[in-house]
C-alpha cells in the first residue's frame, strides 16, 4: 500500500515539475517572473552589474537580496542568433540594490538554469 502511495506522488510530482517549463518565445511584455537561487556562486545569466559598479552608484552589492523577488518583463528582443533577450524590473517599483532599475537576462538560458522561473 505504501509503494502505491508513494508511486502516485512520485508520478504527481514529475508532472508538476514537467507543467512548470516555459517556452521562451511565449514570453511577452508585462510576464511576471521569479529570480530563483542560481547553480554558481554568481548570477551567470542574468546581467546583474559588478559589485565595484553597483557601489559606485551607491548601492548594496548583495546578491542573496534579490533570489526570491518577483520581477515583471519590460522589453523583449530576439537577436540576429535567435536568442532571447530580455530586460526585467522589479515589480514592488524599487531598483536592484538600489542603483540599478532595469537589468538584461538571456531568457532561455536562465529558465534552462533555473535563475528565472514562471509564476
Amino acid at each position: 500500500m505504501r509503494i502505491m502511495i508513494l508511486a502516485i506522488l512520485f508520478v504527481v510530482a514529475t508532472t508538476n515539475i514537467n507543467a512548470q517549463n516555459i517556452n521562451p518565445q511565449d514570453v511577452k511584455v508585462g510576464d511576471v517572473l521569479e529570480i530563483g537561487d542560481p547553480d554558481a556562486p554568481k548570477f551567470k545569466h542574468i546581467d546583474f552589474p559588478r559589485a565595484n559598479f553597483i557601489i559606485k552608484k551607491g548601492g548594496i552589492a548583495d546578491y542573496k537580496r534579490v533570489v526570491g523577488r518577483k520581477v515583471v518583463v519590460t522589453d523583449v528582443k530576439e537577436k540576429k542568433d535567435g536568442t532571447v533577450e530580455v530586460k526585467i524590473k522589479m515589480t514592488d517599483g524599487k531598483r536592484f540594490f538600489n542603483s540599478h532599475p532595469v537589468v538584461k537576462v538571456d531568457l532561455k538560458n536562465a529558465l534552462e538554469s533555473g535563475e528565472l522561473s514562471a509564476l
